[in-house]
């Protein structure tokens, strides 16, 4: 299949560094809101990168679940392949994409646990079936034999918390915090000047503003 004649002239915005706020947060926050208003479907979704101790890097999906004051939040298994490459090197970095307003953040950083307590708090609010299938994932990314291991084992944890019987939080799952070190802001624009504000600490560990040649 050949793509080299396929192309958009990208041509819904401008990002002008003069105009940027100080801190990288306030326009993160201006951003998802206004691809939450466009309605672009799951604007939180992103794409996270890791890299474990055989220096191979992996790209999967996952859910953004919170903005906070020094990075962002998602949840997943501890004892996925992705936790693997987390506990063997702490750096990683997500992508957000959004085709309906040309626009991407790439966010780089350091990634921890977050407090267990927490954790336990978001996996109570989720559904009760997803609750089950947490405990299905023993780990996340192992092989099984076939689908119907699955839904049996899927089925046995649905009669043994039955509606109404509260699933408990399993020790392997729970939240990622990524620290953010530097945060890009990406701004389609035509004939391929897009417009790319990066922010990074200083020496003083305040935000500072770059603009990179696309």
């Amino acid at each position: 299949m050949d793509f080299t004649d396929q192309r958009l002239s990208y041509e819904k915005g401008v990002l002008d560094q003069q105009s940027v706020p100080t801190s990288p947060f306030e326009l993160l926050g201006a951003w998802m809101t206004e691809a939450i208003e466009q309605k672009v479907q799951e604007p939180y979704a992103m794409s996270l990168a890791t890299c474990g101790a055989d220096l191979k890097p992996s790209v999967r999906i996952v859910l953004l679940r919170e903005i906070t004051e020094t990075g962002v939040v998602f949840y997943t298994n501890y004892d996925s392949a992705k936790g693997q490459d987390i506990s063997e090197n702490p750096n990683a970095e997500v992508l957000f994409f959004w085709h309906e307003l040309e626009r991407q953040i790439r966010i780089s950083g350091r990634i921890a646990k977050i407090d267990a307590e927490k954790s336990a708090a978001y996996f109570q609010k989720r559904p009760h079936d997803s609750q089950i299938g947490a405990w299905v994932s023993q780990p996340q990314s192992g092989e099984v034999a076939n689908r119907e291991v699955m839904e049996q084992t899927f089925e046995q944890l649905q009669a043994e918390y039955a509606d109404g019987i509260s699933v408990p939080t399993p020790a392997f799952w729970g939240g990622y915090e990524i620290t953010v070190e530097k945060i890009e802001f990406w701004q389609g624009r035509a004939s391929r000047m897009h417009d790319r504000i990066v922010y990074s600490k200083d020496d003083n560990n305040n935000w500072q503003t770059k603009r990179l040649l696309p």
